[in-house]
């Protein structure tokens, strides 16, 4: 029988090997020209950019150390990945710290959370492109 940390030391192994293949991913292909990047159906069908469109290659140009390109792809993912980085990081830690985990995975964070998505689905496709 498998114990609790052997399977919490093997999830963290896993996380951070798809971590490290994602990194290395997009360090080496431009989503710009690259075929084996995935493109946004929803824009394809829209002509609209979701709040995620502009994210691969705003992680390409992190990597590859353009911030002013990083922020001009997607300011709002580019902005949310310490606050990404916090909750991942809090998940992990979910039995350490359970209040502070409760308070941040409550109802008015997910609300907050759809309020700054709808937010910037807004702003990035009526206001900044009047």
């Amino acid at each position: 029988m498998i114990n609790r940390n052997t399977k919490t030391t093997a999830t963290r192994i896993i996380v951070l090997a798809v971590v490290m293949f994602i990194v290395v991913f997009y360090f080496i292909f431009d989503p710009l020209d690259s075929a084996y990047m995935p493109q946004c159906l929803f824009y394809k069908l829209t002509g609209l950019q979701c709040v995620g469109c502009g994210s691969q290659r705003m992680l390409h140009s992190l990597l590859h150390g353009d911030l002013a390109g990083a922020f001009r792809a997607n300011a709002f993912a580019l902005l949310s990945l310490p606050v990404i980085g916090f909750l991942l990081w809090l998940e992990f830690k979910r039995n350490s710290y359970p209040l502070l985990y409760r308070r941040v995975f409550s109802k008015a964070f997910i609300v907050v959370v759809i309020v700054l998505f709808v937010g910037w689905f807004v702003a990035r496709n009526w206001l900044l492109r009047s």
